[in-house]
């Protein structure tokens, strides 16, 4: 296991700057997507994806991580809603053809919402097909396709989202705290493990989605052996975040990601 950062983690800062700041901590690689400053160029990726290659090569970082969306929110588009899937496939093609171009280890999306009309059943039944035949095609290129269950999708529970992972064979970007801030216990969240294929670290309790790394009930190092045991081997990508979504706005993002970074190291020493 090897740590990462996000990009969006640092809205202000560029890609390059986010670079250049990861290699200055000594984080050897970052988490790329579609937000803030360092955001890559969505029309690009899917049209002229060898411009994004190639500035993605000159960061002189490797990229762990691509976050795609395939519409303009959590809502546009998403894998839930009805008469999306020939549209989203078409566009996820050209995502993964990009991420192996790249050297992208994983590819990122999100399980969908309940849309208006439908109820948490009819949305998961949708997502499932659509994961079904996105899982189908990832199969041909070396890029690992994942979703990320969070606070406010289909899938916010543990039990909802192995399902997903039964029914469609899709792997997991497992980010704790979104169970954690609805008040699942980690010990609940563990058999999530053997089906990460890329992680989010960043502290948290029930009712808050983001915490000081001091201030919230996530075990860290039993995280970090459950993940070990369970026999992960990629990236730990640091993710605390300004911005308004779940009031993740108060904490001090460059303290509280080296806090976060020899957290890991230290446990990383004695393993």
């Amino acid at each position: 296991m090897r740590l990462s950062v996000t990009s969006w983690s640092f809205p202000a800062c560029t890609l390059e700057e986010v670079a250049g700041m990861a290699r200055a901590i000594g984080l050897p690689a970052i988490d790329v997507g579609l937000f803030y400053r360092s955001a890559l160029d969505k029309r690009a990726i899917l049209h002229e994806p060898d411009s994004v290659v190639a500035r993605l090569k000159g960061l002189g970082l490797p990229v762990a991580n691509y976050y795609h969306l395939f519409g303009e929110g959590l809502e546009d588009r998403n894998l839930a809603l009805p008469g999306t899937l020939e549209a989203n496939l078409k566009d996820m093609e050209r995502v993964l053809a990009f991420a192996d171009k790249a050297g992208i280890e994983t590819v990122f999306i999100l399980p969908g919402i309940v849309n208006p009309g439908q109820s948490r059943e009819a949305a998961a039944r949708v997502s499932i097909e659509s994961l079904k035949a996105m899982q189908a095609l990832a199969e041909g290129y070396d890029a690992r396709l994942c979703i990320e269950p969070h606070v406010h999708s289909l899938a916010e529970s543990p039990a909802l989202v192995r399902r997903l992972v039964d029914e469609t064979g899709v792997g997991l970007a497992l980010d704790y705290a979104h169970f954690a801030c609805l008040g699942y216990r980690q010990e609940e969240i563990d058999p999530l493990a053997p089906h990460a294929v890329h992680v989010h670290l960043r502290q948290a309790r029930m009712g808050v989605l983001q915490a000081k790394l001091a201030e919230g009930t996530l075990n860290f190092p039993a995280m970090f052996g459950t993940l070990r045991d369970a026999g992960y081997g990629g990236a730990l990508a640091i993710e605390y975040v300004h911005q308004d979504y779940m009031n993740t706005l108060n904490e001090d993002v460059l303290t509280e990601t080296i806090a976060m970074r020899d957290c890991f190291r230290n446990w990383q020493r004695e393993a």
